[in-house]
């Protein structure tokens, strides 16, 4: 039996995963995967995501590739990793790939969305997608201060390092948009919308943080814009929490 390499879009609500990837003891969305994997096809595959999420972030275009030896057709692997997952787990789309695809090294850019509930009184029924902040943020000043970031730049004061973290690409990066929105049809949600090549870890959320502090009137709109002259993660606001993360796309 020869093998292929299936290309899955996955959407996935994060708040109870550790995470994309397999750890041990721990409930991960790759493990979730792996594990009906080799439930259907009796095959251990190795499975590769095009965009980073950690503990908390959720997905809405998620794409996973993997390659393995198997006769099921598209639609009927579909159907049975949704039934052999959670219930916050949901393929979208199971396609044939090229042989040589690979979800991350092929992508050629991901889209995030960071969510912020802004009112007096937390949101019951958001808090699981939203970062809740009770005092007014003024979101022009916000726009304005992330800018700056369109463009490659070095965002190393946006990093949070680990030991174990691959850092031979540096920390350059170039970011295609940035933007920060009110719903418009509940003003109290706020949205920043932010597209790359690639990511650093807890890059979004550490932009988030500091725009947070923009919006709240802690430093001038041109602080964002001195961050990236620094890369001290010191240099920046605080990480954002994971609640309100999602990856909205990888395009390829």
């Amino acid at each position: 039996m020869s093998r292929r390499t299936i290309r899955l879009t996955v959407e996935y609500e994060g708040t109870d995963f550790r995470g994309f990837a397999a750890q041990p003891g721990l409930r991960t969305v790759e493990g979730e995967l792996s594990g009906a994997l080799v439930r259907m096809v009796r095959d251990e595959a190795r499975l590769t995501p095009g965009g980073r999420t950690d503990s908390g972030v959720h997905a809405r275009g998620q794409v996973v590739s993997f390659s393995a030896a198997m006769e099921v057709p598209a639609a009927e692997l579909r159907e049975a990793l949704n039934a052999l997952t959670g219930p916050d787990i949901w393929v979208r789309e199971v396609v044939d790939a090229e042989p040589t695809f690979d979800a991350r090294r092929d992508a050629r850019s991901r889209r995030y969305e960071y969510r912020v509930w802004n009112a007096p009184e937390a949101n019951l029924w958001e808090r699981r997608w939203t970062a809740h902040v009770a005092d007014p943020l003024d979101v022009d000043a916000m726009e304005a201060a992330c800018r700056p970031l369109v463009g490659r730049h070095d965002f190393g004061a946006f990093y949070t390092h680990r030991a174990q973290d691959d850092t031979a690409r540096g920390t350059v990066r170039r970011v295609h948009e940035v933007g920060w929105s009110r719903d418009a049809l509940d003003s109290r949600l706020l949205r920043f919308e932010i597209e790359a090549d690639a990511f650093l870890r807890h890059m979004v959320r550490c932009i988030v943080g500091s725009s947070l502090l923009v919006g709240l009137g802690k430093i001038p709109v041109d602080g964002i814009a001195g961050m990236l002259e620094q890369d001290a993660r010191a240099a920046a606001g605080p990480t954002a929490p994971a609640a309100g993360l999602t990856l909205v796309e990888v395009s390829y």
